[in-house]
């Protein structure tokens, strides 16, 4: 047997989509994505385009609103923070979540309580069905090719059994295209990662696939549980919260300014200049930043309750653009009760690097 075949099904179902068969019978169904930028609707080239495609014509009288939160190279910790103004808070009947990709880098703890903390957000009162989407990148091939489920599906798929949630492996359902000879590599990653049109064409296949039978009342389906179950571990990022920039003080030439380069994030804290300061008193057991980062991206040093300065030394790969990269910095997620003070400071650049000053703050996240 080829060791591909070992990797189980495609499709797992565990429970219903009765939220989303009512929002069918109601004649109005709003759809959201999360994930990275195998899903973003950036590009117009993604799984997301088709699948929504055959929504409009397998239900004609059905108004569909499509709600595309994810960007790229983003994982579950920024969509913690996320989701609950660009998904629950716009009234999605059923979400997509797909970050078995950009969360494979992210230690098993850490990707836990953030892929958990999520799903409850989502699924807290019964807001939605969730769909789980595992898609493919080449640090999964060794155990694929070993008939392995990577550890970033299998962990995901330990939550889908607790919070009873569908899963579709879109990334196996391709793979086995292209050993039957259906799908060229070629055609399904042009460039190791990403899949355009005829990739992305058999991603949404297996999802409407999956869809096309699941809507259908089946009296095999589990439904949805009438509370959520505890948490599987402490610390998940359930509780979690934004901060306006007016809670910020600061000293040296930052601006509020309008920000084009993330949907969703219209605003930023914008600086330019080293040696600039921000301050911030605020109260929880964490803190996260998200930095608009690039090869333009200056360095900060930062400290909590005045204690030692930390500097940061992030990596730049040749792939990120000047700017764009939406990227996190999670400062601490176990400070005790109370409040805190939050201190950062520019850095000059980094000439040895080629790297410039800028520091663009698009989200202050607090968890509870």
């Amino acid at each position: 047997m080829n060791p591909i075949d070992l990797l189980g099904p495609v499709v797992r179902r565990r429970g219903s989509l009765d939220r989303t068969r009512a929002a069918l019978a109601r004649g109005r169904l709003t759809v959201g994505f999360l994930g990275g930028s195998i899903t973003s609707a950036q590009t117009g080239t993604r799984w997301p385009e088709p699948l929504a495609a055959w929504l409009t014509d397998a239900f004609p009288g059905v108004r569909l609103t499509v709600e595309n939160a994810a960007i790229g190279a983003t994982g579950s910790d920024l969509a913690a923070f996320r989701a609950q103004a660009e998904i629950i808070a716009r009234g999605c009947d059923l979400v997509f979540v797909e970050y078995a990709t950009n969360d494979f880098g992210e230690p098993t703890a850490r990707r836990t309580r953030t892929r958990e903390g999520l799903l409850r957000q989502l699924l807290r009162d019964g807001r939605c069905d969730v769909v789980l989407a595992y898609t493919y990148c080449p640090e999964m091939q060794p155990d694929l090719f070993a008939g392995i489920v990577p550890s970033t599906v299998a962990e995901f798929e330990v939550l889908a059994e607790r919070y009873r949630l569908n899963s579709v492996w879109m990334g196996l359902h391709a793979l086995r295209e292209v050993r039957r000879g259906l799908l060229t590599w070629e055609e399904w990653l042009p460039d190791g990662l990403h899949p355009e049109k005829r990739g992305s064409l058999s991603y949404a296949q297996s999802m409407m696939a999956f869809m096309a039978e699941a809507l259908v009342p089946s009296a095999g389906t589990v439904p949805a549980p009438a509370a959520l179950p505890p948490p599987s571990v402490p610390g998940t990022w359930e509780l979690v919260r934004l901060l306006p920039f007016s809670m910020v003080a600061w000293t040296g030439p930052w601006s509020v300014q309008r920000w084009e380069g993330c949907h969703g994030l219209d605003r930023a804290l914008v600086c330019t200049a080293p040696g600039a300061g921000l301050r911030l008193e605020f109260a929880g057991r964490g803190l996260l930043l998200a930095f608009d980062f690039g090869r333009t991206s200056g360095e900060i040093r930062y400290r909590l309750d005045g204690g030692e300065w930390k500097a940061t030394q992030r990596d730049c790969p040749a792939w990120a653009g000047e700017a764009g990269w939406l990227r996190t910095l999670l400062i601490d997620e176990a400070l005790p009760p109370g409040p805190h003070l939050f201190e950062l400071e520019t850095l000059p650049g980094l000439a040895t690097a080629g790297r410039g000053t800028r520091t663009v703050i698009g989200l202050i996240g607090v968890m509870d």
